[in-house]
């Protein structure tokens, strides 16, 4: 290599380091000027976050939590809700089986005739409540019209005797003539004529009702020529009816007569107490009829309606909490009751739950004596706070 050439390559090598030095040398410069504009990017960036609300985040943190609203009665009734102070009761198996009311056979009355007879004058129909004593129908016969005459001929006779006197007549006479009165008497009586309607000798009597009640059948009409025994009225008294339970043999024998029960007829919910188990099974259906006798105030309940009874099996267990069945729901995997704060809000309350008895189940964790509850209507109060919680979803 000539000597100009050697320095020709020396000289570029020279300028190359030369190169790499100053390009070192310069980094940190470059470096230390970078992080100062990335600090001044991303606070503008912030700075636009936070003028726009902070974003979705910063929406989605800052809401505050909605209290659960207050419950007064208004609204209560409203929304068909009943709370009621969580108290001890005995608990005793219940037994659910149809039933049929009936009438009292005890306090029904078929208004019949004893004589043949016509039918002259109506006073009640159908539906009619009537009180004891009440005119019903008004017949005529030609065997009353007898009764009626030997009656009144006999008691002429009886009057004219007594006012002689044993001294003056026969002890035989005197003698026939009492028993003649008594058996005229006797006759009429069994026509079924009062007191009142002895003395006139046309054939006419009335028949009254026995006792309170109201008609429920009518069998006749004006004029009609009636058979003696013939059913012109029932007359049912309506103040305690029957019902008839049906269950398997099995469950019927541990019901006890004189227990008590309960009868349900849509939103009618009455008391009732066995008064009778039939010792009978049917061999078509293998149950057996148990009967109550339930006091109907407000007349609510009537003969052939079907209704649903509610029985006790056995002797009650000790005293212990327990809810309706329907005031327990699930919500979010528990199982919850609905219990009233002081300010009046209702707040779900995860329960642990015992026996299942009747209508109702136990309580064995979460409530206490004299917590007020939400006893109809929770389901309600569910919905409600399902659809808070899918309201809540759709923010998101």
């Amino acid at each position: 290599m000539t000597p100009t050439a050697r320095f020709s390559a020396l000289g570029l090598a020279a300028l190359l380091l030369l190169s790499a030095c100053s390009d070192e040398l310069g980094a940190p410069e470059n470096a230390a000027a970078n992080a100062a504009a990335k600090p001044e990017v991303h606070a503008d960036e912030h700075a636009d976050d936070d003028e726009h609300g902070g974003g979705e985040h910063g929406d989605e943190h800052g809401e505050e939590e909605t209290e659960a609203p207050r419950w007064d009665a208004a609204k209560l009734a409203d929304a068909g809700i009943r709370i009621e102070a969580l108290q001890r009761q005995s608990m005793s198996e219940s037994l659910r089986a149809p039933g049929e009311v009936v009438d009292n056979a005890y306090g029904t009355t078929l208004i019949t005739p004893r004589v043949e007879a016509l039918v002259v004058k109506r006073h009640a129909k159908l539906g009619d409540d009537v009180a004891a004593g009440a005119p019903l129908v008004t017949l005529s016969s030609v065997e009353v019209a007898g009764a009626q005459a030997t009656l009144r001929l006999a008691e002429q006779e009886w009057s004219r005797v007594q006012a002689l006197g044993r001294e003056a007549v026969s002890g035989r006479r005197y003698s026939e003539a009492q028993i003649a009165v008594e058996q005229a008497r006797a006759t009429a009586k069994a026509y079924g004529l009062s007191g009142q309607q002895r003395s006139a000798a046309d054939g006419e009597f009335t028949l009254s009702a026995p006792h309170a009640g109201r008609l429920t059948q009518d069998n006749f009409v004006i004029g009609e020529r009636i058979e003696p025994g013939h059913a012109l009225f029932r007359l049912v008294d309506e103040s305690v009816v029957w019902v008839d339970a049906k269950l398997p043999a099995e469950q019927a024998h541990r019901v006890e007569v004189g227990s008590m029960a309960d009868v349900v007829l849509g939103d009618v919910r009455v008391k009732g107490k066995v008064v009778q188990r039939a010792h009978h099974t049917s061999e078509t259906t293998r149950n057996a009829k148990v009967r109550l006798e339930v006091p109907n105030e407000g007349d609510r309940l009537h003969g052939g309606d079907f209704v649903e009874v509610y029985l006790q099996a056995g002797e009650a267990g000790a005293a212990t909490l327990a809810l309706p069945t329907a005031a327990l729901v699930q919500l979010e995997g528990d199982t919850v009751a609905f219990r009233q704060d002081a300010e009046d809000r209702l707040t779900a309350v995860p329960v642990r739950t015992g026996a299942v008895i009747g209508d109702h189940t136990v309580i064995l964790e979460g409530l206490n004596e004299g917590d007020r509850v939400v006893v109809e209507g929770a389901y309600v109060l569910k919905a409600q706070q399902l659809k808070a919680q899918l309201g809540e979803g759709h923010a998101h």
